[in-house]
């Protein structure tokens, strides 16, 4: 990432989204391996949520000198309700919120030199392991969702599936996410070169990963490893026979960290910006600021089936609807 001695600070921001009891917390905390989030057992006496609640806990990981400052946002009570009309709405809305607060600093004259970024870079989806295929809220809000944030869809508790039925499982969702028109991370079309088309076919083949979460350590052969223990031995986390954990970690905190932050500032966050201020139709006024309309609580999807990928530069949310890039 950075020469040793050299001590930066990054911020990151993530969003898990998925149904409860689905591991995503220990999954968090077996990422980081710290207590970053604290996972609520049914029938301990926690209430269920009964509307989705988006909580934000910021951690500060440091290694060898660097310095990572990561804000990690849960959605507990998503897709949890008998009647799940537009409860993405809370989470798109938190989305362009992160990016209002980013342009609202952008647009002053005397801004800082270093502008506080809450911008959400990731959204770790967790898909529940019916072996079938995705669900219709999961498409629904998938569509949605890849359009204002980069996407990277998991496979949770995949030891409950075996290695069959996880494949089959894997290449039923490729399709769905084809069908449908989902391009989740990473998108074909920001391959800069030859380099990264290869990593990135390779990484897109393996999408959805199939994961599994563990905040325990056990001795296996006389080795320390993190894992479950069942009945029938234990799942080591890092072990590729076992899940696909190890190449969830590298995307998001080794080969494509700056990557993610990179396509969120060029890409979404652009195209918000641009929505934004062409929606304004105003110059800027006053002594340190540009007026602009109060934001919308989510960006309006386009008409239509979902538009195919374009380079970055080209606004996906512009009012206007001709072909022309901005």
């Amino acid at each position: 990432m950075v020469a040793g001695f050299l001590q930066l600070q990054q911020a990151r921001a993530t969003l898990r989204c998925g149904q409860s009891g689905l591991g995503k917390s220990t999954m968090v905390n077996t990422l980081f391996k710290s207590k970053m989030c604290k996972s609520t057992i049914p029938g301990l006496g926690v209430p269920t949520p009964q509307t989705l609640q988006l909580q934000s806990v910021t951690h500060v990981i440091e290694e060898s000198g660097v310095k990572l400052k990561l804000t990690v946002t849960d959605t507990p009570g998503f897709g949890d309700q008998i009647n799940n009309d537009k409860c993405w709405d809370p989470i798109l809305g938190y989305i362009s919120e992160q990016y209002e607060k980013y342009l609202q600093e952008e647009i002053l004259i005397t801004r800082q030199r270093h502008i506080p970024d809450t911008r959400v870079h990731c959204c770790v989806y967790f898909v529940p392991p019916t072996g079938h295929c995705l669900r219709p809220l999961d498409i629904e809000f998938l569509q949605r969702l890849c359009r204002t944030v980069n996407v990277v869809p998991v496979i949770a508790r995949a030891d409950s599936l075996t290695i069959e039925e996880r494949e089959a499982f894997r290449h039923r969702i490729q399709e769905n996410l084809k069908t449908h028109g989902i391009e989740v991370y990473p998108q074909k079309c920001f391959d800069e070169d030859i380099n990264d088309k290869i990593l990135n076919s390779k990484i897109r083949e393996r999408i959805p990963f199939a994961v599994v979460g563990a905040d325990r350590e056990h001795i296996v052969n006389g080795r320390c490893v993190l894992g479950r223990k069942t009945k029938w031995g234990i799942i080591e986390v890092e072990n590729m026979a076992h899940c696909e954990f190890p190449l969830l970690r590298d995307l998001l905190i080794r080969s494509h960290l700056q990557d993610l932050k990179d396509i969120t500032h060029n890409v979404h966050y652009e195209n918000y910006r641009i929505f934004r201020l062409n929606e304004s139709h105003v110059l800027p006024r006053g002594p340190g600021w540009v007026n602009l309309a109060p934001a919308p609580a989510s960006i309006p999807a386009p008409a239509g089936p979902q538009a195919s990928p374009r380079p970055p530069k080209v606004c996906w949310w512009a009012k206007d609807n001709s072909d022309e890039e901005c």
